[in-house]
């Protein structure tokens, strides 16, 4: 990661790279993680490179279906290639990554459409301020089936319309993949700090924002609607601090200080940690309170009510099926038809535009916005 950085952040980064304490075996983990998946015969291996296996290693692990990820070298010539011999671009090899998975819970096409909107896929020189061929983006097929659904997955990128440029993503078969020296693996729960530091350095994270939004996560969160609860460790790793006290600690957001409380635009409302759709904006109102309220929920079997009995009064907590998530209360003080308001945290929220639902695997509820329903909605 360290090749043509350049400047000052490349003398910083070399600083802070050159201490670094003992840790438990990266590769020993992820053992004990997909042991159990090997014993049934049901893991699979997917393997891609994007650029600095740092942060594609980072990006994987937080995806369910995925019980481990291991950097290593792939696509060279050389037998057993150093780390240092890659990153000076003379063994042919490519930063690349091993993706243990459970299809049960996850595809391998759902692994490609996370994969894309985790790179830049129209840079051929390298992934970010990462430069040179060791360091570009490849989808390493091992079978056929594989191969085609690659091809497939990148026809429909370039077709979407997301980006002008052409897609410059390789689709090559897998000769040899050599793991990474122990120093590199799980780099980032080793070392936070300056793994932190590197990725912000990077790039990587700005372009995912302008170019994806949310959508880099709502790979994570939604799969071909089998709406799941990550565990607890992949949670506190794609949530913020806020959307994790509020959905698994039963926290409540400041009021007016939040992000859909006077959002207007149409759409639907999802859980932020399963992405089963919950509320829409038809039957959104602006209760005065500060939190987004509602008068009925989109899907009812999505929401769960509980009683609730906290700070010495009596409410009704609203909770998502599926994740499970605290999302707010509801009271019978709202307005006709139903006589509800549903106020809910913002932070147990996520807001899909009407116009990125079918995009989003949400096409059943185009028809909400259009034509004679969307009339009679209103």
């Amino acid at each position: 990661m360290l090749a043509k950085i350049g400047g000052i952040f490349t003398v910083v980064l070399i600083v802070a790279l050159v201490a670094h304490g003992c840790q438990q075996s990266g590769k020993a983990r992820n053992e004990v993680k997909y042991s159990m998946a090997e014993e049934r015969g049901t893991l699979r291996t997917a393997t891609f490179a994007g650029g600095c296996f740092w942060c594609v290693e980072a990006d994987f692990e937080k995806l369910p279906g995925v019980v481990g990820v291991v950097s290593g070298y792939a696509g060279g010539q050389k037998e057993n290639p150093t780390y240092k011999e890659v990153s000076s671009g003379s063994t042919g090899h490519i930063e690349t990554v091993q993706v243990h998975y459970d299809p049960s819970k996850v595809t391998y096409e759902e692994l490609l459409d996370y994969f894309w909107k985790h790179i830049n896929p129209t840079d051929g020189g390298g992934q970010f301020v990462d430069r040179g061929e060791q360091y570009r983006s490849v989808i390493f097929y091992s079978t056929e089936e594989e191969k085609q659904l690659a091809e497939k997955s990148k026809e429909e990128l370039s077709k979407s319309g997301k980006f002008q440029k052409p897609i410059a993503t390789e689709i090559l078969p897998l000769e040899k993949f050599y793991t990474a020296e122990e120093y590199h693996q799980d780099y980032y729960e080793k070392h936070p700090l300056k793994y932190g530091y590197y990725r912000r350095g990077s790039g990587r994270d700005q372009f995912l924002s302008t170019t994806w939004g949310k959508e880099s996560e709502a790979a994570t969160l939604k799969k071909a609607g089998n709406y799941t609860k990550p565990d607890d460790a992949t949670l506190k790793k794609i949530l913020t601090p806020l959307q994790y006290k509020v959905t698994q600690k039963e926290g409540t957001e400041r009021a007016f200080q939040n992000e859909y409380w006077d959002n207007k635009r149409e759409g639907i409302y999802v859980d932020i940690v399963s992405g089963e759709p919950l509320f829409s904006s038809l039957d959104k109102y602006d209760s005065g309170t500060g939190w987004p309220s509602f008068t009925k929920p989109l899907v009812p079997e999505n929401i769960v009510e509980r009683e609730d009995r906290s700070f010495f009064a009596t409410r009704t907590e609203v909770r998502s099926k599926h994740a499970d998530s605290h999302l707010g209360h509801v009271f019978p003080d709202g307005p006709p038809p139903t006589g509800l308001r549903y106020c809910l945290n913002s932070a147990a929220l996520r807001f899909i535009p009407k116009e990125d639902l079918e995009r989003e695997g949400y096409g059943e509820y185009v028809s909400l916005f259009t034509g004679e329903a969307h009339a009679v909605k209103k």
